[in-house]
């Protein structure tokens, strides 16, 4: 029952949330080699996220903004955003702050997978862990 009450998130939040699942495919994707078929397959899996995270996640936006020049900048900025989205979710609906932690997991999954033979390079694993553990420190 908890799955169907809505969510008050303010612009900011949104737009955190937005940028918190977008900027996680982009950490995989700068990690992999392979940043154009990682980010497809990771934005595809955001695409076809369900609930009222994937209305939030589909519904087109300009408030994603992820700037900086290198993959620590990027991280400096997504891995704060992810804690921060998961936090404001589990005080509103805590089966919404879950699915966004499944499909935040699902898209990275997906963009790691680009990899030689579909498996993941050390480099990606282990920003696959600093991405888990900020989704999970909320």
């Amino acid at each position: 029952m908890s799955a169907t009450l809505p969510l008050n998130l303010t612009d900011q939040d949104k737009a955190t949330i937005r940028s918190a699942a977008y900027g996680a495919v982009s950490l995989i994707s700068a990690a992999s080699g392979k940043a154009h078929k990682a980010a497809t397959a990771g934005s595809l899996a955001l695409g076809s996220a369900t609930g009222q995270i994937g209305h939030l996640l589909n519904t087109k936006s300009k408030d994603i903004h992820l700037t900086g020049k290198t993959v620590a900048d990027l991280a400096d900025q997504v891995l704060p955003a992810l804690t921060s989205a998961a936090a404001v979710l589990e005080q509103q609906n805590p089966a919404e702050a879950d699915n966004f932690r499944t499909t935040v997991l699902v898209a990275i999954e997906a963009a790691a997978a680009t990899g030689r033979n579909g498996s993941a390079s050390p480099v990606v694993t282990d920003m696959t862990r600093k991405i888990t553990t900020a989704l999970h420190a909320a």
